[in-house]
């Protein structure tokens, strides 16, 4: 899938949104799409997908590689550390800045993940108004104040 949002600040940001649950994908999805900025947003919901999105394998091998992923620990098919395991495996992919944006608080999966490479972990607010403001800070300081490395 593939939400775009446009403004003429800079160049196209890709994003992928490895995420299953229906409800988060659409508030990660209104929050870039008001914050205006050039972005354009992918959404796997499995981590089989997510490995085919970034290696443009089969259907999607028109699917431009991401700036940045978000990346939820509990999917279908292949978890999410597996699939940050395979990413920072991977010497064409390694260099995407992964975010964990996960339910999990456990202190094992907190250390697994960084131990694999995770640039930052974020536990999703149960609230949604906490939720958005997560995002918002996400989009904050990934989009408008890290520079990423080159695609």
């Amino acid at each position: 899938m593939r939400y775009s949002a446009e403004n003429p600040l800079g160049k196209m940001v890709e994003i992928l949104l490895i995420e299953d649950n229906p409800g988060d994908i659409r508030l990660v999805k209104e929050v870039f799409k008001d914050a205006k900025l050039n972005n354009n947003l992918q959404v796997a919901l499995d981590g089989e997908e997510a490995i085919k999105m970034l290696r443009q394998e089969g259907e999607y091998f028109k699917t431009p590689r991401p700036d940045l992923i978000l990346l939820d620990l509990n999917l279908p098919k292949k978890n999410g550390r597996e699939v940050l395991r395979e990413i920072k495996e991977d010497d064409k992919l390694k260099c995407i800045p992964v975010v964990i944006l996960t339910t999990s608080n456990a202190e094992e999966d907190l250390i697994e993940t960084y131990k694999r490479d995770a640039n930052c972990y974020i536990t999703k607010p149960v609230d949604l108004d906490e939720f958005i403001k997560v995002v918002k800070s996400i989009q904050n300081f990934w989009l408008e104040i890290v520079k990423l490395p080159p695609r």
